[in-house]
């Protein structure tokens, strides 16, 4: 296309968008909703809940001589699930014209309102509708459509109390842009010990594969896990003693749910007696879940769990 035919293009497409507008502007003043009621007349229950919501705890709101909040106009109108049969057929040809022209989709964008005079409960609500203003095309991040503007007079008993403008935009939506593929997510990992003052020397024995005991220096008591003293006889002083890796299953259980990353469940989690006499909680290793039985034997082993985990775990055999 010559750069002739392309400013010609532009400039057809800007007289048919001028000319739409033309069309869409002969609604302007004509009426949305015609001699509408409010489903409810204004109500305490309906503004004890508008406050409760709002967190509103002025108490203007309550008791004798209480008035609606104002920003509740609009709510004294709606119509709820079943609508209201008092919308005007302008109004749906209107929207009908913009959904022809590719303008599909809708989202509101703002609203004004004016509060004449406060509204009390018993008060009975009527409202006209008008639509004001439609705006040429406008072109935004969610797409290429037109303002709507609508104008609602609401009455009490019959007196304007207040109107509410509210503004739409029916659009086309923009294209979306190409999306680079989803990178692969890292694979899971376990959750990582913590590892503190008080049990830094078994990791470091992990890290050598010895499992270590800690052992009372006062009165030889072993404990596990470690602790920073002695809970038989209140000593600080211990050293270690490496266990031989022989141990039984004192009790287990089976994790089925939730799953956690990293886990690929159902799996066993056993309460491991040691050789020594002390106990810890691991994983069991070599046989299948379903086999796993109290008085199982089981021995040490180390398990690599990733470049940076290693785990003593115990591997029972069905034999």
């Amino acid at each position: 296309m010559t750069a002739t035919e392309a400013s010609e293009a532009e400039s057809e497409a800007e007289s048919e968008a001028a000319r739409f507008h033309t069309l869409l502007t002969s609604f302007e003043g004509q009426p949305a909703a015609t001699a509408g009621q409010g489903k409810d007349a204004v109500n305490e229950p309906m503004i004890r809940h508008w406050c409760e919501a709002m967190g509103d705890a002025n108490p203007a709101y309550t008791g004798p001589g209480a008035i609606a909040p104002p920003t509740m106009l609009q709510a004294w109108t709606l119509g709820g699930l079943s609508g209201h049969a008092d919308r005007s057929s302008a109004y749906d040809e209107l929207l009908a014209l913009l959904d022809g022209a590719g303008c599909t989709s809708v989202v509101a964008t703002d609203c004004e309102q004016e509060y004449l005079k406060p509204l009390r409960p018993g008060d009975a609500i009527t409202f006209d509708a008008v639509i004001e203003t439609v705006s040429p095309r406008k072109t935004t991040k969610l797409g290429t459509g037109h303002f709507v503007t609508t104008r609602m007079d609401v009455r009490a008993n019959g007196a304007l109390a207040g109107t509410h403008r509210f503004r739409i935009l029916k659009y086309a939506p923009a294209a979306k842009k190409p999306t680079e593929p989803p990178k692969p997510a890292k694979p899971a990992q376990r959750p990582r010990p913590v590892i503190n003052r008080d049990n830094r020397g078994f990791w470091d024995g992990v890290r050598e594969h010895k499992l270590l005991i800690q052992r009372c220096t006062a009165c030889a008591t072993l404990r596990f896990p470690w602790l920073p003293g002695c809970n038989t006889c209140g000593s600080a002083d211990w050293d270690t003693v490496e266990a031989s890796g022989a141990g039984t299953v004192f009790s287990y259980v089976v994790m089925h749910h939730p799953p956690f990353p990293a886990f690929d469940p159902p799996y066993a989690v056993a309460l491991v007696e040691l050789a020594e006499g002390v106990r810890m909680v691991s994983n069991i290793t070599g046989v299948p879940y379903d086999k796993v039985r109290i008085g199982l034997p089981v021995r040490l082993e180390f398990l690599r769990v990733d470049e940076e985990l290693e785990l003593p775990v115990f591997r029972g055999s069905e034999a």
